[in-house]
């Protein structure tokens, strides 16, 4: 027996075993939404407002001093392109990515995470946890994947 029959073969055996993309052509992916996305928060926000604990408490038996102006560190801003793109670390597009799967039935609150690659034509790939959720699920969501990057590649560009 040739080698390329055996490769074949296995080939055969492996498709079975994972599906042999037979349930995954049955199925549709979900609908996604038109909307531009939402730029993750970079934490600078957060660092720019004093926390209300934070806070010292003024009591009325205490001497009154003048209050010193603490100046407000403004928010870093988002770089974008020539042509309207907002230039995004691989982190932030991930979570991007992330945060619009979400929104999507059944999608699992923890066990999932998104890792961004390329430069230019940037993907995405999703990954589960054993027992996050089931094939049938995975399957939905990988399948939206494609359509999500797509779209989200009209609004995000990838920093470098």
């Amino acid at each position: 027996m040739s080698d390329d029959v055996k490769d074949a073969g296995l080939v055969a055996m492996i498709s079975s075993i994972l599906g042999g993309g037979k349930r995954a052509d049955s199925m549709t992916p979900p609908p996604l939404a038109e909307v531009p996305p939402a730029a993750p928060s970079n934490g600078f926000e957060a660092a720019a407002a004093p926390a209300p604990s934070a806070m010292p408490i003024k009591r009325e038996d205490a001497p009154s001093t003048a209050s010193a102006a603490v100046p407000v560190e403004q928010a870093a801003k988002i770089a974008t392109t020539a042509d309207g793109r907002k230039l995004l670390p691989a982190e932030a597009i991930a979570d991007l990515v992330l945060g619009e799967l979400r929104k999507l039935e059944d999608f699992p609150v923890t066990g999932a995470s998104v890792t961004v690659y390329g430069y230019r034509h940037w993907n995405a790939m999703i990954t589960f946890a054993p027992f996050s959720t089931s094939f049938h699920n995975a399957t939905r969501f990988r399948q939206a994947m494609p359509d999500l990057v797509f779209k989200l590649r009209r609004f995000v560009e990838l920093e470098i």
